[in-house]
């Protein structure tokens, strides 16, 4: 090879030596500008990364205060509902709600006391197919009742005396959901008040008997003693005449101090009084004989009370006599007390019921009327006389209404 050779050679080598450089070079830096880009890229994709963990970690920790706030106030709900509750079932008044289509929605547990029912089984049905007339009415009418007083049989076939109110069933915005219905039970209050009323007529009554009995009794002592002249000197054929007369005359001087008995004002002797002793003497002393009746006596643990013992005795005589001669054919004679609670005071019910023929509605509101009476022989001055003794001791005596037999309920004040 010449030199000329050898020098173009040498320089063809070096250029393609420098080509090759530069084109390495190049690609040197193009892959190091993508290793780059490519780890600008990493880091922006990193960040990314890290701060949507971050974002995931803070919406967690919110998540868990708002569930911890959720069950704060689920339990501040439940707390007032048991708080609204527990309101709504000591109330002494009974509380009906229904919704709009007059369907009961709630039940307090003194609604079911007074009215005999059982809020399981009347939950969810129609107020037509739990009431009679004339709630059922009421209810129906829809209408605003402030107060309004009715009597009502329940289902157990008692009367009971409501003084109630009705009114619309409204939510938070103000817009009717139903109707609400609240009530009391006024019987016990409208016997006392039948009886104060009885009490005001039996006091002009009375002092018009005590009238009668003096003006009678005088011509009366003067009949029994020329009654007893003749009885002297009468034949044989005259004394069973003399002896009618005079059988008669004690009938009527009997009538006489029942007058007087129910005319004088009661002083009362008071004394602490074993009710349950008296009661079992009464009942001895009435009853003793009679085995085909069958007697029930629970009357244990039961306090002393304040009263006069002889007209407490003589009350409770007269009811059991009562009882007694309302079982000619025989049956069961039941005779029950407890301690009652009321916001007038502590009292003692004394209930004694019979099976006998009973005491039909339309001569209960008669039965404590002086003269009245249902027997062949008696006076009618009998339950009267009964009914002013327990008066006297600040109590009140009713007739509990029962499909068969009597009950009458004696209600006296605890020392």
């Amino acid at each position: 090879m010449t030199p000329e050779l050898m020098i173009l050679y040498s320089i063809f080598i070096l250029i393609v030596a420098i080509l090759i450089f530069y084109i390495i070079r190049m690609f040197i830096k193009y892959f190091s500008a993508k290793k780059k880009t490519e780890e600008k890229d990493m880091s922006k994709v990193s960040f990314v990364v890290d701060t949507f963990h971050e974002l995931v970690g803070k919406l967690k920790e919110k998540e868990k205060e708002l569930e911890l706030l959720r069950k704060k106030a689920e339990d501040k709900v439940i707390a007032i509902e048991g708080y609204n509750e527990n309101i709504l079932q000591s109330v002494p008044s009974g509380v009906i709600s229904f919704d709009n289509e007059l369907k009961i929605t709630k039940i307090n547990q003194s609604a079911e006391k007074i009215l005999g029912i059982n809020s399981l089984d009347t939950t969810g049905k129609f107020c037509h197919e739990v009431f009679k007339d004339p709630v059922k009415e009421l209810i129906q009418s829809r209408k605003i009742i402030e107060r309004q007083e009715i009597s009502y049989i329940t289902p157990q076939g008692r009367k009971i005396w409501l003084g109630l109110t009705l009114s619309p069933l409204k939510d938070s915005n103000g817009l009717p959901i139903g109707q609400i219905l609240v009530f009391t039970d006024l019987t016990h209050l409208k016997a006392i008040e039948s009886q104060i009323q009885l009490r005001d007529k039996l006091s002009s009554l009375g002092e018009i008997s005590a009238g009668i009995a003096h003006e009678l009794r005088n011509p009366m002592g003067v009949i029994a003693g020329y009654t007893k002249i003749l009885s002297k000197k009468s034949d044989e054929s005259l004394r069973p005449i003399i002896d009618a007369i005079s059988k008669e005359i004690t009938v009527m001087d009997r009538i006489i101090s029942d007058f007087l008995s129910f005319s004088k004002p009661a002083n009362l002797a008071i004394t602490d009084i074993n009710i349950k002793l008296l009661i079992e003497d009464c009942l001895n002393a009435s009853a003793g004989e009679r085995n085909d009746i069958s007697k029930t006596l629970e009357l244990d643990n039961l306090p002393l009370l304040r009263g006069d013992e002889v007209l407490l005795r003589q009350a409770f005589i007269n009811l059991i006599q009562n009882a007694i001669e309302s079982m000619p054919s025989g049956g069961s004679l039941r005779i029950t007390g407890g301690p009652v609670h009321t916001h007038d005071g502590e009292f003692l019910d004394i209930l004694i019921s019979d099976t006998g023929h009973g005491i039909s509605e339309d001569i209960r509101n008669k039965i404590f009327l002086p003269f009245f009476t249902t027997k062949e022989k008696g006076t009618g001055l009998g339950l009267a006389i009964v009914h002013k003794i327990i008066i006297s001791h600040g109590g009140s005596i009713i007739v509990d209404p029962s499909k068969s037999g009597t009950t009458f309920k004696i209600r006296l004040r605890i020392k």
